[in-house]
């Protein structure tokens, strides 16, 4: 990761010094050269990975490496199989706190507020709105904002 950083940061900052000393000079011909080979390098050990790749592939068993390799591969698979384990305790944790705040329990300071309450009685954090509202005569299900029901005509408390 730090040869793609720094090999990213140098690709960088010879594109710049590309752009800005002359092709003419020794210094842009020193260094127009050395970009050259610099990429010549580059595509190289892409073959070769490539290459390598391939060959292995064609019989693993025959690499003195293949060992050491297949520790590696166990060692990504467990690392990904912690990654998926956090996100999901992760994703967990985030429907416990929406559940929590939908039963109107503060996120922020934890206080249980009475139902209807848009913000938090003991801190004043914005809540979330709950479900839907029923009618307080018949229980049918009110439209948001609705001032009266639409099944009974019942006047609504806000």
């Amino acid at each position: 990761m730090a040869n793609d950083l720094f090999g990213g940061l140098g690709d960088f900052l010879g594109g710049i010094a590309k752009s800005v000393v002359p092709k003419d000079t020794p210094e842009g011909k020193l260094l127009n050269a050395q970009s050259d080979l610099s990429d010549l390098r580059k595509q190289e050990d892409e073959l070769l990975l490539e290459i390598g790749r391939a060959a292995y592939e064609q019989n693993p068993s025959e690499w003195p490496q293949d060992e050491r390799l297949k520790l590696i591969q166990s060692n990504i698979a467990a690392a990904q199989a912690t990654l998926d384990a956090a996100k999901q305790e992760q994703e967990q944790a985030e429907a416990a706190k929406q559940a929590e705040t939908e039963k109107g329990q503060c996120p922020n300071c934890g206080h249980t507020n009475p139902d209807g309450v848009k913000f938090c009685q003991e801190c004043g954090t914005p809540l979330a709105v709950t479900g839907p509202k029923h009618c307080t005569s018949c229980g049918a299900e009110l439209a948001p904002g609705a001032r009266f029901c639409g099944g009974c005509g019942a006047k609504q408390g806000e």
